[in-house]
């Protein structure tokens, strides 16, 4: 999935601002003005349009995550950033801290959109790669965790 659709989804989701947005991309260490925001907003088939690269979809995940939870200790963290290609795995999984989500409350969200997993099948998600059971996570998958995170949001 593109990451520019994964943030209008969230977007929409979580009924965040232009202004919140660029604030959760600041608090995680990627400077962005609104102009560049909204493009990288538009629909790939739109004029202007401008897609959001690995390291700013991490930069923003990361910035969410702080948002919601606060920030780590940095004494203990140290800065680190996408070596490889960010996977909708790493992204479900900072997903899943930034809105604390435990697994019923991921299968619940999941049944809102009509998918039925176990719970076996949605820990295989979270493992790390090389795993023995570690599954990735599909466009598909992703798309309907999205949906059922709107349906949520937005039916109050």
């Amino acid at each position: 999935m593109l990451n520019s659709a994964i943030l209008r989804r969230l977007r929409y989701a979580l009924d965040i601002s232009d202004l919140k947005m660029i604030e959760i991309f600041k608090l995680g260490g990627h400077e962005i003005d609104k102009e560049k925001l909204i493009t990288m907003l538009k629909k790939e088939d739109e004029e202007g349009y401008l897609g959001c690269n690995d390291n700013q979809m991490e930069s923003f995940l990361d910035g969410f995550i702080i948002l919601k939870r606060g920030k780590k200790d940095s004494a203990s963290e140290p800065a680190k950033k996408v070596k490889a290609r960010l996977t909708n795995n790493m992204i479900f999984k900072k997903l899943r801290i930034a809105l604390e989500l435990r697994g019923d409350d991921i299968l619940a969200i999941l049944k809102l959109a009509d998918l039925s997993v176990s719970k076996s099948e949605l820990n295989a998600l979270f493992r790390r790669e090389g795993h023995k059971h570690y599954k990735v996570c599909g466009d598909q998958f992703l798309r309907n965790f999205l949906q059922g995170l709107t349906i949520k949001n937005r039916s109050k």
